[in-house]
């Protein structure tokens, strides 16, 4: 489908706010034409034919309705301009819920390709530029239009010649709306790619302030930055030059020769004693090739607004045009959470398998350590079982269940996961634990954060459990963020936990405060630990030394000191023996 019939899918959710400022533009230009005949019947009847002495009270009263004329139009513009905004705002709101909507179904790989900047930029820049097209562009070209024509029919009905004069100029536009359109198309592309690039790099760059400044960086992303800002501006004035040079230029050029042309033709009719036209009609005649034009400049002028609205439509619905992780139809209530990895290998692309015939026998209850050198498969098997990835081939099971044949929500309703760098969103410590989740009381997030030893979390607050919490969690220590993301787990009550290098980021004193509260949280619970710190596993059921893909040792923390192998050496080289 076209983008033009997908917005024109998107306008008819508005449709009665749409009809209604049509309906009100189309009486505002009736009654915009409406002036000028005022004014020749004026001339032609009360001016030029009035001898001597003119009676002023008809021309009061006829100046009187054109002057409530011009009232009524003003008040039709103004309910025109807000019905079209209205519209226009409706539409964008129902475009971005929709795409916010569709962008939180795509798959985790879609985003490991995607800079978070440049999905900020579709879903606000992108989509603020469309409501331009609903708001300004529209209106603007249908009054326009239904302006040119109702002149064109007006100046036809009183002279011939002078309306096919009209009539000839209607066509140079359309041409010249194609031409702008063929001549914009590359710079507008390149325009709107270079702000999702600045967008995406300011993200970036923000995120990783602390990175930038403390490896003296700052120079080098300036520019970068400078770089893609130069390449913007470059193809940005491309565009100011083109609209500068065909806008006005162009209009008062053609408006220019068609006086001349009028001009000639009146001044034959005169010379040749074959004058049909009054002096009102000259007016009339006059006044609307005048308006003829004021129409054809907003249209002209618009075009680059058009322009981008079409690239911002085209990266908009390129988004809504991804595929959506399939919604399966099976529900899993996980009760036991017995996990299994059945000859699992996977890739992130194709013909690169960074897991190899991976097999696991998790028990409910059990806790599996996984350990390995970076890049060795540890968070690639999480990713797995937490199925933001599928594997390439192979089975997982939960509860003798294929994770496949569930749907996501189902599966992960009993599932938690604590991440090495656990993500903390604006708000309170109570709304981090309970995300926001009504199933979850405050009653429940205090006693779960107090399980995890979260006393020491709120000793050094004020307001304790309801202290604000700025993006990331940047106030607080990494041990209170680990703390907080455990309560947030254990008030979930999963049958299944991942901690993702849970203590690799914390000093040895607030360590044994976490190993304290894992202990809490593994309780009755299948945990997976990714391990830096190998102590942390020491007691886990089992053990898997992964490497490059694969388990190349198995087995819990005795019989691998035992085995000398791998996982021996990595112990021995950790405790300093």
């Amino acid at each position: 489908m076209s983008t033009t019939k997908r917005l024109y899918h998107e306008a008819v959710k508005e449709k009665k706010l749409f009809i209604a400022g049509f309906i009100i533009l189309f009486f505002a230009v009736v009654t915009e034409l409406l002036g000028p005949v005022i004014g020749m019947y004026i001339i032609d009847h009360h001016i030029k034919d009035a001898g001597e002495t003119i009676n002023m009270q008809p021309i009061l009263q006829l100046l009187g309705l054109y002057f409530l004329i011009a009232v009524v139009y003003a008040i039709m513009s103004y309910y025109q301009t807000i019905v079209f905004q209205t519209a226009g705002s409706n539409v964008i709101k129902h475009l971005r819920t929709n795409l916010f909507e569709h962008i939180q179904k795509l798959p985790i790989k879609y985003f490991d390709n995607l800079p978070a900047g440049k999905v900020v930029a579709r879903i606000t820049n992108d989509t603020q530029t469309i409501l331009e097209l609903f708001t300004v562009m529209l209106p603007t070209y249908i009054a326009g239009f239904a302006n040119i024509l109702g002149i064109i029919i007006v100046i036809f009905y009183f002279n011939a010649k002078v309306g096919l004069l009209a009539l000839i100029v209607v066509p140079l536009l359309f041409f010249w709306l194609m031409l702008y359109r063929k001549i914009s198309d590359k710079y507008n592309h390149i325009v709107r790619e270079r702000n999702s690039d600045m967008n995406a790099m300011l993200n970036e760059s923000i995120n990783g302030m602390t990175i930038i400044q403390a490896f003296n960086q700052e120079a080098k992303i300036q520019q970068e930055y400078d770089e893609l800002n130069k390449e913007y501006l470059k193809n940005y004035e491309r565009i100011i030059k083109l609209d500068s040079l065909t806008s006005h230029n162009l209009m008062g050029i053609i408006r220019s020769a068609v006086f001349l042309i009028m001009i000639y033709i009146f001044g034959q009719s005169f010379l040749s004693n074959e004058a049909t036209l009054t002096a009102g009609m000259m007016y009339i005649l006059v006044d609307y090739l005048t308006r003829l034009f004021n129409p054809m400049f907003n249209i002209v002028n618009q075009l680059s607004v058009l322009e981008q609205a079409r690239v911002s439509s085209n990266r908009v619905f390129e988004m809504m045009d991804e595929t959506p992780e399939i919604i399966e139809q099976g529900e899993l209530l996980i009760t036991r959470g017995e996990v299994k990895f059945q000859n699992v290998s996977f890739g992130y692309k194709k013909d690169e398998l960074v897991l190899k015939d991976i097999n696991i026998h998790a028990a409910p209850g059990q806790t599996i350590g996984l350990v390995g050198h970076t890049g060795s498969g540890k968070s690639s098997i999480m990713n797995l079982l937490f199925r933001f990835y599928d594997p390439t081939e192979g089975q997982i099971l939960i509860d003798g269940v294929d994770t496949k044949s569930v749907t996501k929500a189902s599966m992960r309703s009993r599932m938690g996961i604590v991440l090495q760098d656990p993500y903390l969103y604006t708000g309170t410590i109570l709304s981090n634990i309970t995300l926001g989740d009504n199933r979850i009381s405050r009653q429940t997030a205090e006693h779960a954060l107090m399980r995890v030893g979260g006393h020491r979390v709120l000793q050094s607050l004020e307001q304790g459990i309801d202290t604000e919490v700025v993006e990331r969690g940047a106030t607080l220590s990494s041990g209170q963020r680990q703390l907080i993301s455990f309560a947030r787990a254990l008030a979930f009550d999963p049958k299944i936990l991942i901690l993702d290098e849970a203590t690799a980021s914390i000093d040895s004193e607030t360590e044994a405060m976490i190993q304290q509260a894992m202990d809490v949280l593994k309780s009755g619970r299948t945990t997976f630990v990714i391990a830096h710190r190998l102590s942390t596993i020491k007691n886990a059921d089992q053990i898997l030394v992964l490497d490059k893909g694969e388990i190349i040792e198995h087995g819990t923390h005795d019989e691998l000191i035992a085995l000398q192998g791998q996982y021996a050496k990595m112990y021995a080289l950790q405790s300093g023996r």
